[in-house]
């Protein structure tokens, strides 16, 4: 079978403005679920009040970041297109009230989702100034690992895998942006990042939520690697470290095309505001082409959807 070149994998992303300041919520994540929401809320209310023209939440921030919680804190989630409705989806119809009051578009990093299937995934959506859905992500790899006398963790105990690539056009101050979207562990698998690229991506999106195991040794060498192979902008959103339960790294980041880091959190609760100058993603592309240097007669990847 002959392989499709990238430039015939999607269309060209729209032209998007010279920048858009990106907020990156590091909120501390408790038991409480209406109190997270809550805290969700006025942290988007606040980094749209500083200017902030994209807001991400982290990853699994509506409740405890453990297998056990998972089943227990899970949501159904609408498809793209649709609206949220508060009795169906309480905890992304919230946030969705919040894009459209404050007229934002709004990564909500993710959380657990009880899908039509009845089973559970770690799910991202992206949602318009308007509180529409513009994208669904399923976390496709799931983090099970074990470093044993430090940290073991299986999410296949309780989660499924997605598997879908994820890129949608999202509307900012001055134009739009094509955002790829992941989670946390499919940051490891260079592939994913690159389809997401393959599609026009300017900017790759995780809510991740690293521990203080994995994160010294990995967080900022993983981000800035898939920069660097992706020729984009990188926004991951953790949440912050919390003393009790799952060890969050926090270090929320941004990373540019080159692999510059542009703006990185420490442990705390924050919200790391960053301009980020969109327009220099065909700069970059165009002075270090490797999107046209690749040998396709030597290798090939490609969506499995498309085989």
């Amino acid at each position: 079978r002959g392989f499709v070149a990238p430039a015939a994998c999607a269309s060209d992303p729209p032209p998007p403005p010279a920048k858009v300041t990106v907020a990156l919520v590091q909120m501390k994540v408790g038991a409480d679920k209406g109190a997270n929401v809550a805290s969700a809320r006025e942290h988007i209310r606040e980094a749209v009040r500083k200017g902030a023209g994209l807001v991400m939440l982290p990853e699994i921030w509506n409740g405890p970041y453990a297998t056990k919680s998972f089943p227990e804190y899970c949501e159904a989630i609408p498809g793209v297109g649709e609206r949220p409705d508060p009795r169906a989806h309480p905890t992304i119809a919230a946030i969705a009230e919040e894009a459209k009051a404050n007229q934002v578009s709004v990564v909500a990093g993710s959380i657990s989702e009880r899908g039509a299937d009845g089973k559970v995934y770690n799910t991202s959506v992206v949602l318009s100034k308007d509180g529409v859905v513009l994208g669904k992500h399923r976390k496709v790899h799931l983090f099970d690992i074990d470093i044993p006398g430090k940290m073991t963790f299986k999410e296949s105990e309780t989660l499924t895998g997605g598997s879908d690539v994820t890129t949608a056009d999202v509307p900012v101050p001055g134009g739009m942006v094509r955002l790829g979207v992941g989670i946390c562990y499919d940051l490891r698998f260079a592939e994913l990042s690159l389809l997401m690229r393959n599609r026009g991506a300017q900017i790759l999106c995780f809510p991740a939520a690293f521990n203080t195991t994995t994160g010294p040794l990995h967080w900022e060498l993983v981000i800035r690697a898939r920069a660097i192979d992706t020729q984009c902008f990188m926004c991951c959103c953790s949440p912050s470290r919390n003393p009790e339960g799952y060890p969050a790294y926090g270090h929320s980041i941004v990373v540019d095309p080159r692999g510059k880091v542009l703006a990185e959190a420490g442990h705390e609760p924050t919200t790391l505001l960053v301009d980020v100058p969109v327009a220099e993603v065909t700069e970059a592309r165009q002075q270090i082409p490797i999107g046209f240097q690749r040998r396709y007669d030597v290798y090939r990847f490609e969506e499995a959807s498309k085989l």
